[in-house]
């Protein structure tokens, strides 16, 4: 955040279609419905993704959270989009799978949130600016980690539909 560029996205409805163009801070403030992408990753063991959210960023800095993601850029489709913040935000080159497409209601403003997921083989680069720690925790660890009031309640809410959808114990995404 600071003194950059707006960040652009696209104003969408309770259906997901396009109805205008308008600068994120302002869809959260006036609790319009926009696209985000997101991913949860899981390793081969089955094992989830957790990480802290560094203190710099503009939502819920400090807190820990289940999903990599962002705002869904002009123009972008929620696949390319949730590859881009797993590149930008893990220093992850994956093709993430769709898994649950719904309207997220429990964060800043509500938004539409493409919850994918990704197998995660090779090693995690973070970006120190948006992640602090990270690390990875059994379904066990991870049921208990997002009742804590550090997380994320967008994120715990992605957790709880990522299970609902039945991909919860599969240890290859």
């Amino acid at each position: 955040m600071g003194g950059g560029p707006a960040e652009l996205v696209e104003r969408v409805d309770e259906c997901d279609r396009v109805v205008g163009v308008v600068e994120r801070d302002e869809a959260v403030r006036r609790g319009w419905l926009h696209r985000i992408a997101g991913s949860v990753c899981r390793d081969a063991e089955g094992r989830y993704l957790v990480h802290r959210r560094a203190g710099g960023v503009g939502r819920f800095p400090g807190m820990y959270d289940c999903v990599a993601g962002g705002a869904v850029a002009v123009g972008e489709g929620y696949e390319a989009a949730a590859a881009r913040e797993l590149a930008e935000e893990l220093g992850i080159i994956a093709v993430p799978r769709r898994v649950v497409t719904y309207v997220c209601r429990s964060g800043m403003s509500p938004y539409w949130l493409a919850l994918h997921e990704v197998l995660v083989a090779g090693v995690l680069a973070p970006d120190p600016a948006e992640i602090a720690w990270c690390g990875w925790l059994t379904e066990a660890e991870m049921r208990e980690a997002v009742c804590g009031a550090d997380f994320v309640p967008d994120g715990r809410e992605a957790f709880d539909r990522y299970r609902a959808a039945g991909q919860a114990g599969r240890t290859t995404p």
